[in-house]
């Protein structure tokens, strides 16, 4: 609105410039609207297509690996005595492990000292794992206590495997610097040496404090010595250092979890098919998801009788149809080698509905029977994964076909907010000079009005002029 407008000739001027301007602009606001809706529509269609298509050829990757068919399973029948793994060159076979004891560290302490002790020379305590092990010398002060000790004790050794800590009679108030070992194996018992004056300090590791009985002597020495692990493979009894086990079966590594000398547990070293089998499912997966993400891009769907149907975002799309008849023309070529040619000798086929289901017991056999065929048929440059990917990259690559469209279809959104803008600059100016026409024409009315007034009150005042009388 201009202003107060018609005041002139009376007329609803703002009506009548709001009407034309609608006649003017509704039309071509409809029509951007039915362009923007329909480029928006797209632009999140081929999204949606493009993210299905990354999925698949994800799944397409991982399948397309030779290291996946070159892997090797362990499998322990009893994983809360032992774990293990195999590395790509462990001959397939089955083994019983019994485990006798595990490898631990030790345990030793100082004899038992006054809780109120305090050294009364300085000096030097020399820490060593086992006769073999490296001597870590730590400075004590003089009249430290036993707790100072300790904890000089811990900031040298932090990277040892060795940690120290008080352990005190609550009757008596003794207490034994007790220094506890990770570094397992027969013959790793810590000792400590002392210099003059830190004597009360030396552990003796020839010394054992804890007798059959379980009494504890007064005398420094062993609480628990250091052991080896014990177990048996097939029978042949075996010691290790460590419950780590890394050279026994070739390319097979054994975790001793847990000791229980009348318990047999089976190891079973075989192909990775587990493995296999879940990236096998993986790709049906991802392959099934771009068949229903495809088919709700392109379908129509009748609404009621008379109503319009809803259509999806790439009905009749040209580049939806080449995409999938490039995958399925592949699903169905012959390739691998003997005992593995297509999709069906897995026991994979085509449903009803386009997408593929599996035969488990089949795929199962194939994989049991023709391990090293399943992997020539999924794998390399002429296996069906590189096929499938060399499919579809071209479209979903950066910069390709897809990508292409999607920058066009952006292009023509910002096309649009741009004639949006040119529109609203001319309906602006349209209502502007409207306004301008109308108003003037509704001032030369009210200026002809003025006029036939006077006009009217100057000739009803001349002479031999009869007024008419009212009724």
């Amino acid at each position: 609105m201009a202003g107060i407008t018609g005041i002139g000739s009376g007329m609803d001027i703002d009506a009548m410039v709001g009407a034309l301007v609608a006649a003017e602009k509704a039309p071509k606001e409809a029509q951007l609207f039915r362009l923007e809706t329909a480029t928006t529509t797209k632009i999140s269609a081929l999204g949606t297509l493009r993210t299905a298509l990354s999925s698949f050829q994800t799944a397409l990757k991982d399948l397309n690996d030779i290291k996946l068919f070159e892997n090797r399973s362990a499998k322990s029948s009893n994983t809360d005595l032992l774990t293990a793994t195999a590395g790509k060159t462990a001959q397939s076979g089955t083994y019983t492990v019994k485990i006798e004891q595990l490898a631990t560290g030790s345990k030793t302490a100082t004899a038992a000292l006054p809780g109120n002790f305090t050294t009364g020379a300085a000096g030097t305590l020399t820490v060593k794992v086992g006769d073999k092990g490296e001597s870590i010398s730590v400075e004590i002060g003089k009249g430290a206590s036993l707790s100072q000790v300790k904890d000089a004790l811990n900031v040298a050794l932090k990277d040892s495997g060795v940690t120290a800590s008080l352990l005190a009679d609550p009757e008596t108030g003794d207490t034994r610097l007790v220094m506890s070992s990770s570094n397992t194996g027969a013959g790793k018992d810590v000792s400590i040496s002392a210099t003059a004056g830190l004597e009360a300090l030396t552990i003796n590791t020839a010394n054992t404090i804890v007798d059959s009985d379980g009494n504890v002597s007064s005398a420094s020495g062993v609480l628990e010595a250091a052991q080896n692990a014990r177990f048996s493979i097939d029978g042949l009894t075996m010691e290790s250092a460590t419950n780590k086990i890394e050279k026994a079966i070739p390319d097979v590594t054994l975790d001793l979890v847990a000791a229980d000398k009348d318990k047999s547990i089976t190891v079973t070293v075989a192909q990775d098919q587990e493995g296999v089998t879940a990236n096998i499912k993986k790709f049906v997966d991802a392959y099934n998801n771009l068949i229903k993400t495809t088919n709700s891009l392109t379908k129509v769907t009748k609404v009621g009788e008379d109503g319009t149907p809803l259509t999806g975002g790439l009905v009749g799309d040209s580049s939806v149809r080449s995409i999938l008849s490039g995958i399925q023309n592949e699903l169905i070529s012959a390739g691998g080698s003997d005992g593995v040619r297509l999709l069906s000798d897995l026991g994979i086929t085509t449903q009803k509905d386009g997408t593929l289901g599996i035969d488990d017991k089949k795929l199962k056999a194939a994989l049991e029977n023709n391990f090293d065929a399943v992997g020539s048929y999924f794998t390399g440059d002429t296996g069906l994964m590189n096929r499938l990917n060399n499919r579809v990259d071209g479209f979903n690559q950066t910069g390709g076909i897809l990508a292409q469209r999607v920058s066009g279809l952006e292009a023509t959104t910002a096309d649009i907010k741009a004639q949006r803008e040119k529109l609203e600059l001319r309906i602006e100016s349209m209502t502007a000079r409207l306004y301008s026409q109308f108003n003037a024409m509704d001032t030369m009315v009210a200026q002809l009005s003025n006029t036939s007034s006077w006009l009217e009150s100057t000739l009803s005042s001349l002479p031999g002029v009869v007024k008419k009388s009212a009724k």
